[in-house]
């Protein structure tokens, strides 16, 4: 298993806090409606969205399509172990599937990159509560070790799995 300094593990039985000092969460609320120009998200009643442009939408840039242009992940998931070299595909699909399900919910979950590492897979993501369910959802599906290191001073979390 990796380690990661300045990381405490995470209790299993309690939710993630927001951080005060994400520098993407914003200060103020943008004007009804906003719509993202990148994605085409909406900020509708104190949310973003996935509807429909509305008339005379404001532009401006979700805080999710920032991370990916400024290219700093919330979440990181390394994944490894000859398990995932034997069924590849298949742990790719789950990664895929869960981001689906969260993002179709909640547009500011999003898979930034998945890229090959010599001994498995590094996952980024744009929140760090798609990283958790990524996460937990390898660990329910196929066991093996889950471990969840969060890093309050700088609103990141590094998960790791293997089997």
């Amino acid at each position: 298993m990796k380690t990661f300094n300045g990381f405490t593990p995470v209790r299993h039985d309690r939710l993630i806090e927001e951080a005060r000092n994400d520098p993407y969460r914003a200060l103020r609320k943008p004007p009804e409606p906003t719509m993202c120009p990148r994605c085409g998200a909406v900020f509708h009643e104190g949310r973003w969205q996935w509807i429909a442009k509305p008339a005379h939408a404001h532009e401006e840039m979700c805080p999710a399509c920032r991370r990916v242009a400024e290219e700093l992940p919330a979440g990181f998931v390394s994944i490894g172990g000859p398990f995932f070299q034997q069924h590849r595909e298949e742990l790719l699909n789950l990664i895929r599937n869960e981001e689906a399900r969260a993002k179709a919910e909640h547009p500011l979950k999003r898979i930034m990159k998945i890229e090959d590492e010599a001994d498995g897979l590094l996952v980024t993501t744009t929140e760090i509560h798609l990283a958790r369910g990524i996460g937990e959802a390898l660990h329910h599906a196929y066991q093996g070790e889950l471990e969840l290191h969060y890093n309050e001073n700088e609103n990141l979390l590094r998960v790791v799995w293997e089997r």
